[in-house]
């Protein structure tokens, strides 16, 4: 029995060894478990932290997303009024263009109509008003219709038309006896009377032009058409003393000079 102990002891150990192989599996995968529990554990946190932190993250968006969708809504709304209001100016700025426009061509018709008024009254005036007028070197003023009369008696007698000129003149001076006119009437009556063969009554208008302005322009030819008529007549004598006078009176006239020729052959 002595000679069996070792063995024995061999045997008890080697079923010691064995058992601690045995058990030695069964701890490290009773490790392993525990290992992966805590693994699937931190992972879950991981996972769930995640989760929490993408909710998050999506209802902000949602939230920004939502703002953002009101704040374009606002901005579309925006947009409509002012686009609102922009046509509402065009409008208001058509209106006005019209307004101005017709303001325009009303301020335009007036400005015609004014201008029509003023020279309907100026030619109005013009036809009663006196105005300034030449004839024969003189200058006087003379009434529209005045002028008018003389003008168209002067124009009878170029035409030669001497009777209705006498006419037209003699009615003249009655009218208008005191018409700066007055003198130059009286000498183309005068040569009207001269052309009719009517000398009485052309030497009457030629003195009466002397008497009235001896220093008109026409003075000189009066003088010499009242020898002319003298000469006609037949009284050579009368004659004879008016061209000397005519000499005398209007030295630097050129009616002087026919004068001067008029009497060597009077003689």
């Amino acid at each position: 029995m002595t000679r069996n102990r070792p063995s024995f002891h061999f045997t008890v150990l080697a079923l010691g060894a064995a058992l601690l192989l045995a058990l030695s599996p069964a701890r490290a995968a009773l490790f392993e478990d525990d290992e992966a529990r805590k693994a699937i554990l931190d992972l879950r946190q991981k996972v769930e932290a995640n989760r929490v932190q993408a909710q998050s993250a999506t209802e902000k968006l949602l939230e920004e997303s939502r703002r953002a969708s009101d704040e374009n809504v606002l901005l579309r709304k925006s947009l409509l009024d002012l686009q609102s209001q922009i046509e509402q100016l065009r409008s208001e700025l058509a209106n006005f263009r019209g307004q101005q426009e017709q303001f325009t061509r009303s301020l335009s018709d007036m400005q015609v109509r004014q201008k029509d008024i003023v020279q309907g009254v100026e030619e109005r005036l013009s036809k009663v008003e006196p105005a300034k007028v030449s004839m024969d070197g003189a200058e006087f003023s003379a009434e529209p219709r005045e002028k008018g009369d003389f003008d168209a008696a002067l124009a009878v007698f170029r035409k030669g038309d001497f009777a209705p000129a006498q006419a037209a003149f003699t009615d003249f001076l009655r009218r208008f006896p005191a018409s700066g006119y007055a003198p130059s009437a009286l000498f183309w009556l005068g040569n009207a009377q001269y052309a009719v063969r009517d000398y009485v009554g052309a030497i009457a208008s030629f003195r009466a032009l002397l008497t009235r302005a001896p220093e008109h322009s026409r003075a000189p030819e009066a003088v010499l058409s009242i020898a002319n008529c003298q000469i006609e007549m037949k009284d050579t004598r009368a004659a004879r003393k008016t061209l000397e006078d005519l000499i005398k009176a209007y030295p630097q006239s050129e009616a002087a000079g026919a004068a001067k020729e008029r009497l060597t052959r009077l003689r």
